[in-house]
């Protein structure tokens, strides 16, 4: 709430927007059915990380179509979301973390490939783009 005051005070207007529509997901996911109680940490960034990937398609879609005015406010709003995850991790550290799980599980083919995922995305959760974790376990799977 005191972001979004600053927002306001500021006249930051994509700051605003973006946190409008955070609590928007969370007033949301509060009222859903099956709903009880508070929403936890883990829930909060799962639900930024989805909203963060929706930021990242719909600009790659604007920057693909020459929408340079849509793609614009896509990255101002995908800034603010990534204000609210933890650092995320390069390559060369997922790989490393991938590797470990591999190495752990036994995995040796693309049919563990479920398995070396789930524990690779419980592992590094909002640290890491489930589409890179996926690239690097294929990789890492057909060698």
């Amino acid at each position: 709430m005191t972001r979004m005051k600053e927002a306001m005070k500021s006249k930051d207007q994509a700051a605003l927007r973006t946190l409008r529509a955070i609590k928007n997901e969370i007033l949301k996911a509060k009222t859903s059915e099956g709903f009880s109680g508070e929403l936890s940490e883990a829930d909060e960034q799962k639900m930024l990380v989805k909203m963060a990937k929706q930021r990242r398609d719909s600009l790659s879609i604007f920057n693909e179509q020459g929408r340079a005015d849509l793609a614009a406010t896509e990255q101002e709003e995908l800034s603010v979301i990534e204000s609210f995850l933890p650092e995320q991790l390069g390559e060369d550290e997922i790989r490393a973390k991938v590797s470990e799980i591999i190495a752990e599980t036994g995995a040796s083919s693309m049919k563990d490939m479920g398995r070396v995922m789930g524990m690779a995305s419980k592992a590094m959760g909002a640290s890491a783009d489930g589409k890179v974790i996926s690239g690097i376990v294929k990789e890492l799977l057909t060698v």
